[in-house]
């Protein structure tokens, strides 16, 4: 059956008229979306999520790259020997995500954004396909925001209810034109690498960002700044 015949089986309604004009494009934040590539910063953490891990499953290891103008973030899979190089994963059949320390790079993404360091921050991605490389891209200007408060035990409490930028309040997301212009992404121009070293060897497996009791202090691969390269050579 072709298209056109199976639109005549279909009580559908002709209306010339319709335009996109006035319409929004209702943010992707605003959905569950457990299955979707997403980055998290979290008390001098990074991680992404296991959606991640499982959409490259022949990688090991990966560059985070910066676009401080744009406020992008991309995570580009590559070789172990790749210059600015990390595992993103552990080391077993199961490959869950590590939780890294980078307390310069997460203090660098902080003071760029003007974010709140005690707030944990979730961004959405997309692998997209670039010349002959994948990698995941998020923007840093729609993190999800969770907020911490002090329980009286001492203890801290992240909400589970997200906040998001105040300027969303007004709006379900962008105009439709708006919205087709952002599709495009240059990929590679003003990016910045950040490349992080293993400063220690750790058999234990570190906890996934599932973790809910964050008064305790779990152990964790321990990584650290290495270098900060421009790929435009300025």
């Amino acid at each position: 059956m072709n298209e056109t015949t199976r639109y005549k089986e279909m009580e559908i309604i002709e209306d010339d008229a319709f335009s996109y004009d006035g319409y929004q494009v209702v943010r992707g934040e605003f959905f569950a979306h457990v299955f979707e590539p997403s980055f998290t910063f979290n008390n001098y953490r990074v991680s992404v999520n296991t959606a991640c891990i499982k959409k490259l499953p022949e990688f090991n290891y990966v560059q985070i790259l910066v676009n401080p103008e744009n406020k992008k973030l991309a995570v580009r899979p590559c070789k172990e020997d790749e210059k600015d190089s990390f595992r993103w994963c552990s080391a077993t059949s199961k490959r869950s995500p590590k939780q890294i320390i980078c307390r310069m790079f997460f203090a660098k993404v902080i003071s760029l954004m003007g974010w709140n360091p005690n707030y944990r921050y979730k961004l959405l991605g997309k692998l997209i396909h670039s010349g002959d490389e994948l990698l995941f891209v998020f923007d840093l200007n729609t993190p999800e925001i969770y907020q911490k408060t002090l329980k009286e035990d001492k203890n801290t409490k992240t909400s589970r209810t997200p906040h998001f930028p105040e300027e969303w309040k007004n709006q379900f997301g962008l105009p439709v034109e708006e919205h087709k212009s952002t599709i495009q992404i240059g990929l590679f121009d003003g990016y910045a690498v950040f490349g992080l070293h293993e400063d220690k060897k750790d058999t234990k497996e570190p906890l996934t960002e599932t973790a809910t009791n964050e008064s305790e202090e779990p152990e964790y691969e321990q990584f650290t700044i290495d270098t900060i390269t421009s790929i435009s050579g300025n």
